[in-house]
C-alpha cells in the first residue's frame, strides 16, 4: 500500500532537480526567517530577549518541515527493507521528488518489483516441480506396492508403465539441472555435423512408443536429402525432443506429427507441427518464459505448458536457452491447423558471444 499522505509528510521541494541545491533553500529560507522574524521583533520593540528566541523556534520549525519532506522517502525505504525481511514484498515508496534521493526512491521500487518477481518464481517453481513429483512418484509407488503385496503380477506391461512413470521423473530432474545450468551461465557446445534427415528420424524412432495408444503418424520431410547442419547434437537433440513430447501430448487420436527440415538462405529451419489445438497469438511470447503456462481457454500445442495436461512450464524455456546457444532463435509460427514450433539455426556454426565451443570428430 502507498504510504499515508498528511501535513507531517510535506514535500515543497520535491520539484527542485538537486539535492544540493535543496540545502542551500534550506539554509536560505531558515536564515531568512530568521531575520525576519528578528527584524519584525525589532521594529515591534519586543527587545532581543524575546526576538531572537521566537526567530529561532520559527527557524526550526520550518527546517524541520523541510528536511522531513527530504528525508521521507528515505525513512520509508527503511520501512520497505523491514517488511522485505519479513516476506512482504508489496510495499512501494512514493517518488515524487526530482533530486537524487528520488531517483533511488524510484530505483527501489524498481528493485522491489524484481524481487516480487522472484519470489513469485520460487513458489511457482516449489507448487509445479511439487506437483511434476507427486503424480510419477504415487504412480510408481501403487505399481510396486501392489507387485509386492501380491495384487498384481510384475508382467511386461506393468514393468513397462513403471519405467514410464521413472522416465519422467528423469526427464524432470534433466530439466532442473538444465535450469541450474541457465541460472549459473554455463555455456558450452560440442559442435559436430549432423546429418538432419537420419537425425529427425532417430528422434521421432525414439518417441514412437510414447502415448502409442493414440495411433499417431509420423511424417519427417528433410528438403534436401543430404541435408546437414552444424550444432551440439545432445542439445538440439534435447530441444526436438522436447517439443516432439508436447506434440505428442496435445495431438488428437490418430493425428499427424510433422517434423519438416529446410534451408533458408545460410541458415536451417526445423518445424515440430501437431494437429491439436494450437497456441493463442496471446500466448505465443510468452509460453517461452519459465514457469509459464498456456491459459485454460487457450490450450498450447508444441509447448510443454498446458494447463489440463500437465507440463513444468520449464520445457521451452530451455529450448529457448539451447537454442540461444547455437545462435539461432525458436518461435511459434503461423498454421492453419494445430501447433507449428519453428527453429532456426546458423547451417555453419556461428555460437552466442561467450559460448564455448568444442568439435567433436
Amino acid at each position: 500500500m502507498p504510504p499515508r499522505r498528511d501535513l507531517r509528510d510535506l514535500r515543497p521541494l520535491d520539484p527542485l532537480r538537486s539535492l544540493k541545491t535543496k540545502l542551500g533553500v534550506l539554509v536560505a529560507a531558515t536564515v531568512t526567517l530568521a531575520v525576519l522574524i528578528t527584524w519584525l521583533g525589532l521594529q515591534a520593540s519586543l527587545g532581543p530577549s524575546r526576538t531572537f528566541p521566537l526567530a529561532i523556534l520559527l527557524s526550526l520549525l520550518l527546517t524541520q518541515i523541510l528536511a522531513r519532506g527530504m528525508t521521507s522517502p528515505l525513512r520509508e525505504m527503511t520501512a520497505a527493507v523491514q517488511a522485505m525481511a519479513e516476506g512482504d514484498y508489496t510495499t512501494r515508496v512514493r517518488a515524487t521528488s526530482q533530486d537524487e534521493v528520488g531517483r533511488l526512491s524510484a530505483a527501489f521500487n524498481m528493485m522491489a518489483e524484481d524481487l516480487a518477481s522472484v519470489e513469485q518464481t520460487r513458489r511457482d517453481l516449489i507448487a509445479n516441480v511439487s506437483h511434476e513429483l507427486r503424480t510419477p512418484i504415487a504412480a510408481l509407488q501403487a505399481q510396486l506396492e501392489n507387485m509386492v503385496d501380491g495384487v498384481s503380477q510384475p508382467t511386461p506391461a506393468a514393468l513397462e508403465q513403471a519405467l514410464a512413470q521413472t522416465e519422467r521423473l528423469t526427464r524432470l530432474v534433466s530439466y532442473l539441472l538444465d535450469l541450474s545450468r541457465i541460472e549459473a551461465g554455463a555455456s558450452a557446445l560440442a559442435i559436430s555435423e549432423v546429418p538432419v534427415g537420419d537425425f529427425l528420424e532417430d528422434c521421432a524412432q525414439g518417441l514412437s512408443m510414447v502415448d502409442a495408444a493414440k495411433g499417431l503418424h509420423y511424417v519427417v520431410d528433410v528438403t534436401p536429402d543430404d541435408l546437414v547442419l552444424e550444432a551440439d547434437a545432445e542439445r538440439l537433440h534435447q530441444v526436438v525432443t522436447n517439443l516432439l513430447q508436447n506434440a505428442i501430448r496435445h495431438s488428437p487420436h490418430g493425428g499427424v506429427v510433422r517434423l519438416d527440415a529446410y534451408p533458408s538462405g545460410d541458415a536451417v529451419v526445423i518445424e515440430v507441427s501437431d494437429q491439436g489445438p494450437g497456441i493463442a497469438k496471446e500466448d505465443r511470447e510468452r509460453i517461452f518464459e519459465r514457469f509459464t503456462r498456456g491459459s485454460s481457454s487457450h490450450p498450447v500445442g508444441a509447448s510443454g505448458t498446458v494447463g489440463s495436461s500437465g507440463g513444468t512450464g520449464i520445457g521451452l524455456a530451455i529450448a529457448r536457452w539451447a537454442v540461444d546457444l547455437h545462435g539461432g532463435h525458436v518461435e511459434v509460427a503461423d498454421s492453419d491447423q494445430g501447433a507449428t514450433m519453428r527453429i532456426t539455426l546458423p547451417a555453419r556454426a556461428r555460437p552466442a558471444p561467450g559460448v564455448a565451443t568444442t568439435t567433436d570428430g
